[in-house]
């Protein structure tokens, strides 16, 4: 059975974060693949803040070329509708796929919104991936009632290669100081994004101009 890691999200544009990021839970989980997602129609993010889907799904195949294990999907991208998680989650069970789904801690906090919570964490065992630089309290009131509300017992700090059963993970991954709404700006300004981008992904926006002000 394949052990897959799904990095959904907008990626509206793909950085040097989400990639680093894939590349530490790969490692620190043993899985055999980081499968990246994204979104088309994001139930959480307004559409007109979003560059079209079909160029945020280039970029990270763009972003992802040479690393023998990420790849790309574009299940949400064929599906019509808003991207919901959980059917998702239910396509790559069908194909017969261990699932780890990855969340930033921010995301985790937002579950109980999502559709069918409790049946996400049924179908992939939850990976929480605090951001640097902010505090994860996973015994606070608001972590715990999620746990409560998705029927899984406990947090686990991932610290060796053995998976606790019956846990929500928690990864401490490197990370780098990068946001996508930051480089959209960067980009809208004209400013560099060298650095925070691949190549590729650099010269995609700057050749489709995304993110530029209309007219200017």
């Amino acid at each position: 059975m394949t052990r897959t890691g799904v990095f959904g999200g907008s990626f509206n544009p793909v950085h040097y974060g989400h990639l680093l990021l894939a590349d530490e839970v790969l490692e620190q989980l043993r899985l055999d693949r980081i499968l990246f997602v994204p979104a088309s129609s994001p139930p959480h993010k307004p559409a007109a803040a979003l560059a079209p889907a079909a160029d945020r799904y280039a970029m990270v195949k763009l972003a992802t070329v040479g690393h023998p294990r990420f790849e790309v999907s574009d299940l949400e991208l064929r599906r019509p509708g808003p991207s919901y998680t959980v059917d998702t989650l239910e396509a790559l069970r069908a194909a017969g796929d261990e699932l780890f789904l990855l969340l930033g801690s921010e995301t985790f906090g937002d579950l109980l919104s999502w559709r069918a919570p409790r049946r996400i964490a049924e179908l992939a065992r939850l990976v929480v991936v605090p951001r640097a630089g902010s505090a994860f309290d996973s015994e606070g009131a608001a972590a715990q009632k999620v746990l409560r509300e998705i029927g899984v017992e406990r947090f686990a700090r991932v610290e060796g290669p053995d998976l606790p059963a019956r846990a929500v993970l928690i990864v401490h991954a490197i990370s780098l100081p990068l946001s996508s709404s930051e480089l959209r700006r960067r980009a809208r300004e004209g400013r560099s994004l060298a650095y925070r981008l691949p190549e590729p992904v650099v010269a995609y926006i700057r050749a489709r101009r995304l993110y530029e002000v209309p007219g200017a």
